[in-house]
Order: C-alpha cells, then sequence, then structure tokens
C-alpha cells in the first residue's frame, strides 16, 4: 500500500470508527456488530504502525491508552471550575428559590439534572479537535488527564462542528464495570475500591492510559464554561440540545420544571428510583434556566448564584451484625467497630460500622447477631443506628467491653470526664503504628506512598519503631517490602526527603500531642516559630497564645516534659527535618499601624472577591485576630451574603458591622 491510499483509506477508517463509536457509546444504538468495529480498529493500527505520520490526535486507536506518562502537568482553567452550594432540604431549595425570584423576578423556570457521583472533569476543543482534559482541581488549577480521558469511548476527539469550545463534565464509572472490576481485584488479591467514585477518580489518575482504557469509564457532559456563547444558547437546556449536537453524551433523565414546588416533587421522583440507575447518583443539580438570568445573578467566590446542589439523605438498610471488633487509636482509645453481615449501602458494599463507644452499645442495647439499620453519616461514613428487637431469636448475646488492651494486656483505664477506655502504656503497638499513620497523612507531614498498609508492613517487619525511623530507611529495606518496586521505593524515598522541608505546623501536628489539631498547630507555629522556643515555653506563655485554652497548653507542656519526646524531636532535627515555622510571619498589633491591629474580627455569609480564608490571613497579616464566633470582645463583623445568626447577634450586642466593600477600602489603606 503506497502513502495516498494508505493516507485515503485512514480517513475513511476515521470516519467510520468514530460514526459506529458515536452509536454504541452515546446513542447506545450500535449499528454493526463489535467483532466489525474491531476488525477495522486493527485495520487502522495497521495503518498507523506502517506509516506513523498518520497517527493523528483524533485517531480512534488512541483510545486504547498511550504511552506510560512522567507525571500531570498541572492545567490552569480559563474559567474556574466552581463548586455548588448545598441544600439539604425543601427549605434549602425555598431559600434559594426566593434568592433567585428577589433577584430577577418571578418568571424563573428550573432545570433538573441528575448529580452523577463522579469526578468533574474539563473538556477543551480548538478547531473541533479535543486538545486537554483536566481534573477540576482546587477550581482554579487541575491536573493535565487529557491521555486517559481519550481512553472513554463517549468523548469524541472530533465535534461535529469546527469549534473553539470547552465543556464541562462528570467522568463516572457504571455499576458495572465497578463490579466487574473489583471482582477482578478480590481474585488477584487486590484491595478493592471502595465505591464508583473513588474507582473513576483512581482510573483517571493513573500515569498508565491502558490501565484507564480497560476500566470501561463514560461521561456525562453538562455545561459549557462560558454559558452557551459558542453554541448561541439562550437556555440550560437549549445548551444540553447543542452539546448532544456537537457529539456529546449528555444525561437524558433532566427536565425543565415551571416552580420549585415542581422541582421538588421531581427530586422525590429521583430519589426513590436511584438504586435502579446503571450509574450511582448522590443527589439533584437544580439551575435556572434562563443563561440571561444566570449571568444577572453572577457568581460568589465558591459557587454560582443561579444553582445548587440538593443532596439525598443518608440511605438506610437492615443488616446482621455478626461481630465486634476493638481497634486502638493513637491516642489509646480503644473503639468497638461492628462487623455487619456485607449490604450495599448508598453506592458500596459495607462490612463494618462505627460503634463509637462501649456506651452507646449499652444505650442502644446493641447485642450479638442482633439486625441492625446501618446508614452513612454523610453518604460517607456508615454507622449503626439502632437495632430490631422484633427480629431477635433469643440467641443473641450481650456485649461487653474488655478489661484489658486487645493488642499489648496493658489495663485498660477511662479517664474522669471521658466515656472512652484508653489504653495508657505508651509502647503499645497499636498506638504506635496508629501514630506513624498519623505522622504521614496529608494534613501533617504528608509523605505520599505512605499509606497504612505500607506503615504495616515497615512495622511488623521491624524497620521503624517510630517517626525518627522514617528518615533513616534504606532502599534496600523497601525493596523487600511487599508490592514495593524500584519505582515506588525511589518515588516513596524522594517523598520523605521532600517533607523534612515542611514548615514547623505540619510536624507538631503529625508529633499527636492530644487536643492539639492542624489549627491549634499553625498558631504555635506562628508565634513560637521555632520548636527550641515552643519546647522552653512555660504554660503561662502557652496560654497567652489567642485561642490556646487550658486544655491545650497542658497538653504541650506535658509532651514536653517527657524525656523520651525530647529525644524523638533531637533525632528528627538530626535527620534534617525542618523546626522553623515557614510561613506568613505573624503580625502582633503592637507591630502594626493598621486599622485591625489588636481588634478580633468576625467573618460572617459568602464574600464575593475573596474567599473567607483570604481576608483572614489578610487580617491577621494586619494584626488583627480572626475568630471564629460573635461575643462581647468582638470589635468588627464583616458580614457577606447570607449572613445569619452571627449578623443578628453581632446586631443585638451592638457590634460594628461592614460589608465587603468597606473591608477592601480597608485592606487597600
Amino acid at each position: 500500500m503506497d502513502m495516498n491510499t494508505a493516507k485515503q483509506r485512514a480517513e475513511t477508517l476515521h470516519d467510520l470508527l468514530n460514526k459506529y463509536n458515536y452509536e454504541y457509546h452515546v446513542l447506545d444504538k450500535p449499528t454493526v456488530p463489535d467483532s466489525e468495529y474491531d476488525q477495522l480498529l486493527h485495520e487502522l493500527i495497521d495503518i498507523e504502525e506502517q506509516f506513523p505520520e498518520l497517527k493523528t490526535p483524533d485517531s480512534p486507536t488512541q483510545r486504547v491508552g498511550g504511552e506510560i506518562l512522567e507525571g500531570f502537568k498541572k492545567v490552569q482553567h480559563q474559567t474556574p471550575m466552581l463548586s455548588l452550594g448545598n441544600a439539604f432540604g425543601e427549605q434549602d431549595l425555598r431559600d434559594f428559590d426566593r434568592r433567585v425570584r428577589q433577584a430577577v423576578g418571578d418568571d424563573v423556570q428550573y432545570m433538573v439534572e441528575l448529580k452523577i457521583d463522579g469526578l468533574a472533569v474539563s473538556l477543551t476543543y480548538e478547531n473541533g479537535a479535543f486538545v486537554r482534559g483536566a481534573t477540576r482541581g482546587d477550581g482554579t488549577t487541575g491536573e493535565d488527564i487529557t491521555e486517559n480521558l481519550k481512553t472513554i469511548r463517549s468523548i469524541p476527539l472530533k465535534l461535529k462542528k469546527n469549534l473553539s469550545i470547552e465543556v464541562r463534565g462528570e467522568a463516572y464509572m457504571p455499576k458495572s464495570s465497578f463490579e466487574k472490576l473489583n471482582e477482578v481485584k478480590i481474585q488477584l488479591e487486590e484491595e478493592p475500591f471502595a465505591n464508583p467514585r473513588n474507582a473513576a477518580a483512581g482510573s483517571l489518575r493513573q500515569l498508565d492510559p491502558k490501565i484507564a482504557a480497560k476500566r470501561n469509564l463514560n461521561i456525562f457532559v453538562y455545561s459549557i464554561a462560558d454559558l452557551g456563547e459558542e453554541t448561541g444558547a439562550k437556555t440550560q437546556s437549549a445548551g444540553l440540545d447543542a452539546l448532544e449536537e456537537l457529539g456529546f453524551k449528555t444525561n437524558t433523565e433532566r427536565r425543565r420544571c415551571e416552580s420549585i414546588d415542581e422541582v421538588i416533587e421531581l427530586i422525590a421522583a429521583h430519589q426513590e428510583k436511584r438504586t435502579s440507575l446503571p450509574y450511582e447518583i448522590d443527589g439533584i443539580v437544580v439551575k435556572v434556566d434562563s443563561i440571561e438570568q444566570q449571568k444577572a445573578l453572577g457568581f460568589t467566590a465558591k459557587s454560582p448564584r443561579w444553582a445548587i446542589a440538593y443532596k439525598f439523605p443518608a440511605e438506610e438498610v437492615m443488616t446482621k451484625l455478626l461481630e465486634i471488633e476493638l481497634n486502638v487509636g493513637r491516642t489509646g482509645v480503644v473503639t468497638p467497630t461492628a462487623i455487619l453481615e456485607p449490604v450495599r449501602v448508598a453506592g458500596t458494599t459495607v462490612k463494618r460500622a462505627s460503634l463509637h463507644n462501649e456506651d452507646l452499645i449499652r444505650e442502644k442495647d446493641i447485642r450479638l447477631g442482633d439486625y441492625v439499620i446501618v446508614k452513612k453519616a454523610g453518604d460517607i461514613i456508615p454507622e449503626v443506628v439502632n437495632v430490631l428487637p422484633e427480629h431477635r431469636t433469643g440467641d443473641e448475646k450481650e456485649f461487653a467491653m474488655p478489661t484489658h488492651c486487645p493488642e499489648c494486656e496493658s489495663e485498660l483505664v477511662r479517664i474522669e470526664g471521658e466515656v472512652a477506655l484508653r489504653c495508657i502504656n505508651p509502647k503499645c503497638p497499636a498506638q504506635i503504628r496508629e501514630g506513624l499513620i498519623h505522622f504521614v497523612s496529608r494534613n501533617a507531614m504528608n509523605i505520599d506512598g505512605l499509606g497504612e498498609r505500607v506503615i504495616a508492613q515497615l512495622f511488623s517487619e521491624n524497620l521503624i519503631e517510630d517517626v525518627a525511623d522514617l528518615y533513616r530507611l534504606q532502599r534496600d529495606e523497601l525493596l523487600k517490602l511487599e508490592r514495593m518496586g524500584e519505582k515506588s521505593a525511589d518515588n516513596l524515598l524522594q517523598a520523605i526527603e521532600n517533607s523534612k522541608q515542611n514548615s514547623l505546623e505540619r510536624l507538631l501536628f503529625g508529633l499527636g500531642i492530644r487536643f492539639i489539631g492542624s489549627k491549634a498547630a499553625k498558631t504555635l507555629a506562628q508565634h513560637f516559630e521555632t520548636m527550641e522556643r515552643l519546647q522552653s515555653a512555660s504554660r503561662d506563655e502557652i496560654i497567652a497564645v489567642d485561642e490556646i485554652g487550658d486544655k491545650m497548653a497542658d497538653a504541650v507542656v506535658t509532651y514536653f516534659e517527657q524525656e523520651e519526646m525530647n529525644e524523638l524531636i533531637s533525632e528528627l532535627k538530626a535527620c534534617g527535618v525542618n523546626m522553623s515555622y515557614l510561613g506568613p510571619k505573624l503580625v502582633r498589633p503592637e507591630e502594626s499601624d493598621s486599622f485591625f491591629a489588636g481588634k478580633t474580627v468576625v467573618l460572617t455569609g459568602k464574600l464575593e472577591q475573596m474567599s473567607r480564608n483570604e481576608a483572614k490571613e489578610k487580617i491577621e497579616a494586619l494584626g488583627g485576630k480572626a475568630a471564629g464566633s460573635v461575643s462581647k470582645k468582638t470589635d468588627l463583623v464583616i458580614a457577606g451574603e447570607d449572613a445569619g445568626s452571627k449578623l443578628a447577634k453581632a446586631q443585638e450586642l451592638g457590634i460594628e458591622i461592614w460589608d465587603e466593600e468597606r473591608l477592601i477600602e480597608e485592606l487597600k489603606k
């Protein structure tokens, strides 16, 4: 075959394969058997191997997965991918409707769409060709996952019109694909995915696109980034129709509603049939249909004012409680966990659920062998709601908490004023192991690759006994671990090395000092600036720090009174771990001539031109203190949109109140 013949045949195959792909994956109406599609695809692959210059970015062969990537590049979204405000009940929806009608009048229609439980992505096309796909990330910056998104066959690589356009959608894993994937993982003795959303996200963040290609992902496209200007659509419903005409797959379970009452009725109907859908949904999205009205309503700093996401309440199901397992946490608290007969709850198979403590077990009279009601708190954490005594047979057994630690056999104690039983043995293996897991976690030292499985292996192989040992790990030691290859070992060692440069607050939080969360850790790090100054600080010096209370101060002093803890910090310092605060310097009131110096400021409601965190940082940088609640000690309240009880209390107490514009004027001085 010569070059001209090959080119003509390749173009013919492009058109045929794109047509068949669209019919099968978008319209769900295939016109040829799979065998014919596969035969044509292999013919195109052969031509491209013989004539590599004919392999184009929009070739159907690109859907099988390309070369392994070195990493994901960062992508700046031209139009921010904002999150939606949430509604959790009928009143929230009616409040949303009231705000909309107050702004644009009573002639409002709503578009109701399913909230697909997947991964939000952005797809960019130039002159009709798919050139870039990215994750949502933080809304401003995402990750370039173009090669993985090309493997989703319902994403057109070439549009039906040569438009330059950016669209948004939700990539997801169908329930059938999820079940097959987990069956394979179980056969390979690998940890199954918790739910389809995690499976979709994990698939699209694989550095090997061939893995993503095997996962049978799908997508629903739901919006145009520029509110329809490229297509001329005047409404959200027309915009979705225009997306379909361009070749995108949209969700057909959508409806235009004339009133909020109609919206509420439709939500109830969708809630009834959510389990029968072939994909997971976790709510309903309600959008003002008119794009002109959307523009008039505009945006807050975080979300559009013209849309809201109704979150379904937690699903409750019945199952049998088989056993109660005891787990020892890093602070020594012994927590009972229910082992359940596997049951599907809100899209995932649940085998374990929290029981919190012994008092809850007694209060609800939970017995081994009971049938219980299980739900997911916020559709995330499974918990036992109550028992069903009418299902008892008489074989159920009452449960009693042990008197000794299930890990180290030390006697358990109940500290005065606490509900939980606690192991107070500082050498308890479970506490040490859980402390290590906490130390490497995202909000602490953030050592990527050191998950619970790897920590457990390192601990069981006696390679680590405390957090300082992490910084002494050798490459040959890591290579002995199960499922630890050379590249993984190198990446892990680099992540450990990188963590040495963390700012002091991460280390303080990672050490697991009682009552010191990430916020208190940052407050202490900002104030004392070095570990040495904090170690030598008295209780009075610590308690004098804003927002550090008696219990926190006592916990810090007690921690540094222990010789072994000071030795640990010395070891970490010797390993090269940073012991200083590296963030913006805390400005003390006496060092600032700003209006905010020494003043206590409360931020409430939604700000439009900055987030509340940004405003807080600016106020603190000028010597002010940003507090979380209004009291007689509050000097000033900044009230944004939809400010509620804090604003009312400020008015009641006669506290000075500013809007965002006044705040910005003062910050500019």
